[in-house]
């Protein structure tokens, strides 16, 4: 296959794409998506089995009515991750926020509308949640993603910190 025509498979998948909840056979899927980076390389396990954590946490996103963990798929393959919490809070008059945790784009889509596709289809989710911001971290050591949001609109207002525990 030419790379001409590689690129057309990508764009005509990623055109049938549609976004959906993640689905509980997917999390072994979406623990390896979350892997492939040097970063979650170091801090996630996509070992078999897997371990039970994911699963626990997945039924947590699940059961909760402020999270949704989302997935761009093509009815074959998830193409793409990212998990929506809502907050509320007291600041802005008492108004809510979205909070985007996990994005990753299949290395596959990437530079083809996929992360772009995502954030607006989490935008309009904030949105229909009458949320007045929508915001995330991303770690510094991730300049092209940190690139990538500030192309599609984000601003670096905050300094970001972390405590781990």
């Amino acid at each position: 296959m030419s790379f001409e025509s590689d690129n057309e498979t990508l764009r005509n998948s990623l055109e049938c794409a549609v976004f959906r909840h993640a689905r509980e056979d997917e999390v072994s899927a979406l623990v390896s998506l979350l892997a492939k980076d040097d970063l979650g390389n170091l801090r996630e396990d996509s070992s078999f089995p897997l371990n039970e954590n994911y699963e626990f946490a997945f039924k947590a996103i699940l059961n909760d009515a402020n999270n949704e963990l989302i997935v761009l798929a093509d009815g074959k393959k998830v193409l793409g991750m990212m998990q929506l919490t809502y907050i509320p809070s007291l600041t802005y008059t008492g108004s809510w926020r979205c909070q985007v945790e996990g994005v990753r784009v299949d290395k596959s889509m990437r530079g083809k509308g996929g992360g772009r596709k995502m954030l607006e289809f989490a935008i309009s989710e904030a949105r229909k949640r009458k949320c007045k911001m929508l915001q995330l971290t991303s770690d510094k050591l991730r300049q092209e993603a940190i690139n990538f949001y500030q192309r599609v609109g984000f601003v670096a207002s905050h300094e970001g910190m972390k405590l781990m525990l």
